[in-house]
């Protein structure tokens, strides 16, 4: 699969993305949530044009429509805490998917170096599942590889989508 890099389609996304990378306006804790929560929501609905879809009838008013709907709901995972407002923009959309959450921190040494440690992996059976791994405080990536890594040794998963901002 070739990465999506959102910021490289004009959209509104990117006065999002803008805002939330300006120093004066990131300030305002709750546009800061907000434009997380926002950035999921348009994430999430990049990420669904992936997934398998299969005909489904639909009774209406005025009789049946075929319409295609996805055949299985992802599980939608973060790491603690800073995560949650991206998260809840994925939740938002897709609202039958069931959740995980990674609890992870950087443990700094004396040297200035760190190490990831991974503390709890909570989540719902994974095996044959399709995860979405959400991550907004990405600054070195180290975090989210690691977690990754754990999950997928762990969990067979049918497919694994990354999704950082």
């Amino acid at each position: 699969m070739q990465p999506f890099i959102l910021n490289k389609t004009n959209s509104i996304a990117n006065h999002f993305l803008a805002e939330l990378r300006d120093v004066t306006i990131q300030q305002d804790k709750y546009r800061f949530r907000k434009n997380q929560e926002r950035l999921g929501e348009i994430m999430a609905y990049e990420i669904s044009k992936t997934l398998v879809y299969e005909s489904t009838d639909v009774q209406t008013p005025l009789g049946t429509a075929s319409i295609n709907l996805v055949t299985e709901q992802p599980v939608i995972a973060t790491i603690l805490r800073a995560g949650l407002p991206f998260h809840q923009g994925f939740i938002n959309f897709f609202d039958r998917a069931d959740s995980a959450f990674i609890t992870a921190c950087r443990k700094v040494k004396k040297s200035g170096a760190f190490t990831i440690q991974i503390d709890q992996i909570s989540a719902p059976n994974l095996e044959g599942k399709t995860l979405i791994m959400c991550d907004t405080m990405l600054a070195t990536g180290q975090s989210t590889v690691l977690v990754c890594k754990e999950i997928i040794a762990q969990y067979k998963l049918k497919a694994l989508h990354i999704v950082a901002v």
